[in-house]
This record gives C-alpha cells, structure tokens and sequence, in this order.
C-alpha cells in the first residue's frame, strides 16, 4: 500500500517538475494571440511544407485562415521545393549516396506589418542508394522529405515564437495609432 503511494507521488512530482520548467510535447508549441488566426499563403497548398506547417499550427492552438480578411498573421511561403541530388558516385559513374533537400522562402506579418523579414531555410539528408532495391529507396527518399518538410514547419512555428514579443509592439503601435 505504501509504495503504491509513492509511486503516485513520485510521478506527481514527476509531471510537476516537466511542467514547471516549460517542457512541452514537440509540435504543441503555445503561440503568441498574434498568430491565432494565421493564414499562409502560397501557390501550392498540396506540398508536404504546408501540409505540416498546417498541422503544426493547428497543434499549437491557432486557427488556419482561408483568406487574408479573417488573419491577423500571415506567413508568406514564396518558395517551396523539394529534391535530390547526387552526393557521391562508384568508380564507374554510377550514383552510389544521394542527398534529398527540402527549401522554402517565407516572411511573417502581423496586422499588415511586416515582422520577419524574407528568410531562405534549407535542410538536407543523405541516404545510400543500390540499384537492386530501387522501390525500397524511393519510399526513403519520400520519407527523408516528409521529414525534412516536418522539421522546416518546426523551425518556422520556432520563429514565430520569437517573434511574438515584437509582433505584440508593431501590431499594438500600429492598431493604437489608428
């Protein structure tokens, strides 16, 4: 009996100490109110990139816009491409190691304000390719891009929570001076 009860209360203590010191689930990020109503705008909604940026603000509380007119914030994704290239060759020429990337240009504003200014983010992975498993590694290769797209949606929500305290003073200058 006694130590199921502490057992109960080690974990108690357990959650209190996660909680205290602002561990959180990864994708759950608490975004500023700035960005609670956020659209994202881009000519392709059907990439991985957006896919996963949606999914994380959703995950981080926001609400995705359809149209400019119901967002307070909006992330501008102005490139998005994903691919490989070669990144190493046997001696008779042949593609022995790939590297797939993930690229995507993209600014934030708030209130009609720009408050990140246009920034490149790229990130890239190796894998080894055998010609005798050519299904197989096209499967990693997409694999390694949803990847990639995952974490480049990580990395913009990282910067968005950066950006807040100054989204907070442009946005509230900028309404206040109305």
């Amino acid at each position: 009996m006694r130590t199921s009860c502490w057992r109960i209360a080690n974990a108690i203590g357990a959650l209190l100490l996660l909680a205290s010191c602002g561990w959180h689930l990864q994708g759950s990020r608490q975004l500023p109110t700035a960005f609670s109503q956020t659209q994202i705008e881009t000519d392709d909604r059907y990439t991985a990139f957006y896919r996963e940026l949606r999914r994380s603000l959703l995950a981080s509380g926001a609400q995705v816009a359809e149209g400019p007119q119901h967002a307070r914030a909006v992330v501008r994704v102005r490139h998005d491409a994903t691919g490989q290239r070669v990144a190493a060759v046997s001696a008779r020429n042949t593609p022995e190691e790939y590297q797939v990337f993930y690229a995507v240009d993209y600014s934030v504003m708030v209130d009609g304000v720009e408050v990140a200014p246009s920034q490149h983010v790229e990130l890239t992975a190796n894998y080894s390719y055998n010609t005798t498993t050519v299904l197989a590694k096209q499967r990693e290769q997409t694999t390694i891009q949803q990847a990639l797209a995952r974490e480049l949606a990580s990395l913009v929500l990282r910067r968005l929570s950066t950006v807040s305290v100054q989204a907070s003073r442009v946005g509230g200058g900028a309404s206040g001076g109305k």
